[in-house]
């Protein structure tokens, strides 16, 4: 054991390994009796892949970090698609479900979209993608997710993000059937619209087992769907176009946040009209509990429920953190899967009484697992968490409450500095970084997260804070966001940081706060208003409210500042007195900026209007701009120099001395 000051811990953990291992599984699914799921290549320019898991039983194997090749469980996974190929959509910009797939004739059958030209590809193994929708020359073109394969009909139903001009909100969105021969490939008239285009936002539809009905979620603005949806109900007529559609659930101020069909036929659906987005079938609640059963719907495709053979349903659920449960709807009895998971993303699939999930713990990150509900018996089959390093230096949590203005609870993690060969001298509490999620409307997860490591294992503590306006804990709690964005947020970020050095557990005079996005936002707000702390990170951010909120976003977003700050015609001054741009003037903290060249949701003219507003003031700050990255930076090489560099940045500003880190040059 060694004694060395707080940040200059030698880690096994570097920026390389913490990029390697950055992204978790996403959009599991069954093609025939086989798991698939997208997987993230960081390394490989940041892809996302299609993986499929072959039916073949393989044992666990010594950790590498003790001379073995690392665990597996459950059979042999392999890349479906070669790079280039990038499964990702960018409908809404988030995207959301990317794939489908069946068995057809002995083979897998799958369709997926394709990131680079957003055109749906059919691939058949053996076989080489092929494009079966249609390339448009206007504005952003024709986008696509959510396709659900209709065999019996030849087709692929979907939401069809369609721009019909130049602008971000020149665009309209429907379901659409396209057809699988790839008569649609250059064809636009070839693909079928299944509704009108009058409502803004629909999710992609659920078919009734009898194939009569279909049931799709819809909203418009200002609100966001966590504000308020309505559940449609339409008759499939025998030509199978869905009629005219009925309102069943919902309204402004409910958010039904997913819906699906029972075995028998029953209307499923999570509704938060109590306060918790809670599970319902045809109106009535099955477990009605102050938890949550829902969440944010940020990607089109999120599933936090799957009904199971015979009237059982898969859930994700719980307050704060979730669990992957079987809810029995007729007692309204949940039986948690057993296993180390404690965190489970919102994705399920499920084949017969067989369950897949994502979950993850603060000893491991995301994996695929598979619950079968005959014998309980859970195991992981796919992206197997590996323990790269010891797992030794990982990072030792606390979940915490704190109290914030007014009383108000603040929800928190808390990662104090952890290194098992290293402690230092006594008497100087250690310095912490504040770590603000995006959304705002989300939730920090606590999972294994190298990045968090990448810190903690070197003398820095992190705490991440689920400020007022996160999900997770109930509507209340999300609506103290609502016209109090860059209020709430930052004063329960500061309330936290405050109160860890209250309690000696931070060093007051060795406070920062980073952030990404919405998190970008109340990092750059809490350094114009406040003196908390002594440096900040800031990534890919929004910063001029009045030039978000009239263009320069994406539809989605666009109307979401009147919910999170007021509608700009009534309250235009609230705008100005909030943005970090319009009191760029008043930091007097380093920082560091970094931003994504191709960013659409917040845009580099964001960051290029602040700094201008920053000139003359000689406060030291770098600012890095990333070619090829978008919004959230997912290539390795980006974020080895981002870790890097906000390493320096915390080393430079608190003294520290991180071994071989490269010094990030700040501008006056």
């Amino acid at each position: 054991m060694r004694t060395l000051a707080y940040g200059s811990w030698p880690s096994p953990i570097d920026a390389a390994l913490a990029a390697a291992h950055d992204g978790r599984p996403e959009y599991v699914g069954f093609v025939g009796d086989e798991v698939w799921w997208i997987e993230p290549r960081p390394t490989e320019g940041g892809r996302r892949t299609l993986v499929r898991r072959r039916n073949e039983e393989v044992g666990r194997e010594t950790p590498p970090w003790k001379g073995g090749g690392g665990r597996r469980a459950g059979g042999r996974e392999e890349s479906v698609l070669p790079a280039p190929w990038n499964v990702r959509s960018r409908v809404v910009e988030y995207g959301g479900r990317p794939w489908a797939g069946a068995v057809v004739d002995g083979r897998p059958l799958v369709v997926f979209v394709d990131f680079a030209d957003q055109r749906l590809y059919r691939y058949e193994e053996g076989g080489e993608p092929r494009p079966i929708t249609p390339v448009s020359a206007v504005g952003a073109g024709l986008r696509w997710v959510e396709p659900q394969l209709r065999l019996e009909r030849g087709e692929v139903w979907c939401v069809l993000e369609e721009f019909t001009g130049d602008g971000p909100t020149d665009v309209r969105r429907v379901l659409a059937a396209v057809p699988l021969d790839g008569s649609a490939a250059e064809d636009r008239d070839a693909v079928r619209e299944l509704t009108d285009d009058r409502h803004r936002f629909v999710t992609g539809p659920r078919i009734s087992p009898d194939g009569r009905r279909a049931a799709w979620l819809a909203w418009d603005h200002p609100r966001m769907p966590w504000d308020g949806t309505e559940l449609l109900v339409a008759d499939i007529g025998p030509d199978g176009t869905p009629g005219s559609p009925r309102t069943v659930a919902g309204g402004p101020e409910e958010s039904i946040a997913q819906v699906d069909w029972s075995d028998d036929g029953r209307l499923l659906y999570t509704s938060d009209r109590s306060g918790w987005w809670n599970l319902y079938r045809d109106g009535e609640p099955l477990c009605p509990r102050e938890e949550e059963f829902g969440g944010p719907l940020w990607k089109l495709g999120l599933r936090w429920f799957a009904p199971l053979a015979g009237g059982l349903i898969a859930v994700v659920h719980g307050r704060g953190a979730t669990a992957l449960g079987v809810l029995d709807p007729e007692t309204g009895e949940i039986v948690d899967a057993a296993g180390p998971w404690t965190e489970f993303a919102p994705t399920l699939a499920v084949d017969g009484e067989r369950v897949v999930a994502v979950g993850a713990s603060p000893r491991s990150a995301y994996e695929v697992v598979e619950l079968d509900t005959r014998s309980g018996r859970s195991r992981v089959v796919g992206a197997a968490h590996v323990d790269a390093v010891d797992p030794a230096y990982y990072p030792e949590p606390q979940i915490r409450t704190f109290t914030g203005p007014a009383g108000h609870r603040i929800h928190a993690h808390i990662y104090p500095p952890h290194n098992p060969g290293c402690v230092a001298p006594g008497g100087t509490p250690p310095p912490y970084v504040i770590w603000a999620h995006g959304g705002p409307t989300d939730r920090a997860p606590l999972v294994l997260d190298l990045a968090v490591a990448y810190f903690t294992s070197r003398g820095i503590g992190i705490a991440e804070v689920n400020y007022g306006g996160s999900s997770g804990y109930g509507r209340a709690y999300r609506n103290r966001l609502r016209e109090q964005w860059g209020v709430v947020d930052v004063e329960d970020c500061a309330a936290v940081a405050l109160a860890l050095a209250d309690e000696g557990t931070a060093d007051r005079d060795r406070l920062a706060i980073r952030g990404g996005s919405a998190g970008g936002w109340t990092t750059a707000a809490s350094l114009t208003t406040t003196d908390v702390y002594a440096c900040g990170t800031i990534l890919y951010p929004i910063l001029d409210l009045a030039g978000w909120g009239t263009g320069e976003t994406h539809d989605f977003e666009s109307r979401y500042l009147e919910t999170l700050v007021g509608p700009l015609a009534e309250v235009p001054g609230r705008y100005t007195e909030r943005s970090p741009t319009a009191h760029a003037d008043r930091i007097t903290a380093p920082f560091l900026l970094l931003q994504g060249l191709d960013d659409v949701i917040c845009p580099p003219a964001q960051c290029e209007r602040f700094l201008a507003r920053m000139e003359g003031c000689r406060v030291p700050h770098a600012y890095i701009a990333f070619e090829g990255e978008g919004h959230g930076f997912r290539r390795a090489e980006t974020m080895i120099r981002v870790l890097e560099s906000e390493l320096s940045l915390y080393a430079q500003v608190f003294g520290l001395n991180p071994p071989g880190i490269p010094k990030l040059e700040l501008a006056k």
